[in-house]
């Protein structure tokens, strides 16, 4: 009996990995091991990067909130301590886009803190 191997779903499970690995340079585009390889090390760097993204981005708010607040003669650590023991509401993202964007707005949250 001869060996069956179902070559139509092995060709389209390659096509679809090597379509997803256009744009890379050389071997890494259309060498299918290579190939194959860089898009795995690829998904793996999203996930662990979707996790970074959040780490960096409240670190950036935090870098803002602080920059803003000591125009106006506080810390980040006492602005945000204070924030917390009059129960204001406000996320760090919000802080810092209000601190970006409407710096007025801000300097009212400070000196209704303070």
């Amino acid at each position: 009996m001869p060996r069956s191997v179902n070559s139509v779903a092995s060709r389209a499970r390659r096509k679809k990995i090597l379509k997803e690995t256009r744009g890379n340079f050389l071997g890494r585009r259309n060498v299918w091991t290579v190939a194959k390889n860089t898009y795995e090390k690829g998904l793996t760097y999203a996930y662990r990067d979707r996790k970074n993204k959040k780490r960096n981005f409240r670190s950036l708010w935090i870098t803002r909130i602080n920059a803003a607040a000591r125009q106006h003669g506080m810390n980040y650590s006492q602005f945000m301590g204070k924030l917390a023991q009059q129960h204001v509401g406000l996320n760090r993202k919000v802080l810092a886009d209000l601190a970006m964007n409407n710096p007025k707005a801000f300097e009212a949250i400070v000196n209704s803190v303070k």
